[in-house]
């Protein structure tokens, strides 16, 4: 599978099997991650992987991530405020993207969640106060059913806006497309 096609592939996935993702598959996952671009090569992230089913079902308390528990890996994503003060979070989104597209090219399903405290995780996981928690990853297999709660999403979820709404060329609300 190619780059652009794990892009079109890729959607916010809610719903999971039971079923463990190998830890093979989980390397190359989080191998993308390491090779992901960073401001000054600083590469400021750290990821714990959560398998545990009670650790889990605590990091679904979050109003939008009651679900969470259900996938069989959660991945916190965590950016060194001391290492890039300014960028860690900007660079861990980016490692966090890489993730995502490796895993869709596995055949795995992922979701990127916010909705979490910030200080409950830290305590569940024993992050460090240097370390600010950027976002929760759920990654494992698409269950073929959906749940309730992804089928809300799902039927909430907007369409993609066109090129048209989102680009403007050399001035904002100048016309890209017309000038191509």
């Amino acid at each position: 599978m190619d780059v652009f096609e794990a892009i079109q592939k890729r959607k916010s996935i809610r719903s999971y099997e039971e079923k463990p993702v190998p830890k093979e598959t989980l390397v190359k996952i989080l191998e993308a991650a390491r090779l992901a671009p960073s401001a000054k090569n600083v590469q400021p992230w750290h990821f714990i992987v959560v398998t545990d089913k009670t650790k889990r079902e605590e990091l679904s308390k979050g109003i939008y991530a009651k679900w969470l528990h259900n996938a069989p890996m959660v991945i916190a994503a965590c950016g060194d405020t001391e290492a890039a003060p300014k960028w860690h979070v900007v660079d861990t989104a980016l490692a966090l993207e890489n993730m995502v597209l490796a895993a869709v090219a596995e055949g795995l399903g992922t979701c990127v969640v916010g909705s979490f405290d910030e200080n409950d995780v830290k305590r569940l996981l024993g992050i460090p106060e240097k370390l600010k928690v950027v976002a929760l990853l759920a990654v494992g297999y698409a269950r073929e059913k959906e749940s309730v709660t992804g089928k809300l999403f799902s039927f909430v979820n907007r369409k993609r806006r066109n090129l048209e709404e989102i680009v403007s060329q050399e001035t904002y609300g100048e016309s890209f497309i017309s000038k191509s």
